[in-house]
């Protein structure tokens, strides 16, 4: 099976209306770059930012961004490696679970509205469920499949291969599939935001 197809026009509506029915904040963006500047306009100065580890937002150019602080935000990410003690490093870490905004993507999107995210250490867990109250997800229409079984299915036979031969080249050592999130809405009484950019260009896994 095909996993790198842009979904079409008609998809992508209706995924939006399914992640707006369940609690989510989509928004339909042409391409990398027109998401990148939506990413600036949602997140106000002085916010404390936080990112996990994603080849998407490498992609857009919202890494470099933040690193090159043209931005007013906290990067938060910068000051985890800035710091040399191994301790405070550690505290930091911790405490960066309570980011204003975390920034990240999924692997795979169901039709339906469920999204799935897998992971190895699971330390980007913490924000998406719960602690930080502003998520940007950065999705490509090629992650969009049609039931959540087949987004289970994306993600073995697609996105943890890939994701093993990315970590081997750049650590020596593959990836563990050793958690996978699902969600499937977002309680209205919680008072957060989860914005899902639907990107119509391929990108990341």
């Amino acid at each position: 099976m095909d996993y790198t197809t842009l979904a079409s026009d008609d998809t992508v509506k209706r995924v939006s209306d399914a992640l707006t029915a369940k609690g989510f904040l989509p928004q339909i963006v042409k391409d990398g770059a027109e998401a990148l500047e939506t990413i600036k306009t949602l997140i106000p100065a002085g916010a404390s930012v936080m990112n996990g580890s994603s080849t998407t937002l490498q992609q857009i150019g919202f890494i470099d961004y933040l690193k090159s602080d043209d931005h007013k935000w906290n990067n938060l990410h910068a000051n985890i490696l800035a710091e040399k003690d191994p301790e405070k490093q550690a505290k930091l870490r911790k405490e960066s679970v309570l980011s204003d905004y975390y920034l990240g993507s999924v692997h795979a999107l169901s039709e339906t509205g469920e999204m799935i995210i897998a992971s190895n250490t699971g330390s980007q867990l913490p924000h998406i469920v719960f602690t930080s109250p502003n998520i940007i997800f950065v999705v490509s229409t090629q992650k969009i499949t049609s039931s959540l079984e087949t987004a289970f299915k994306r993600l073995e036979a697609h996105v943890i291969p890939l994701e093993d031969v990315r970590m081997n080249k750049a650590y020596g050592m593959g990836t563990t599939h050793s958690k996978t999130l699902i969600l499937h809405q977002e309680n209205p009484m919680m008072g957060r935001k989860v914005h899902v950019l639907l990107v119509n260009e391929k990108l990341g896994f």
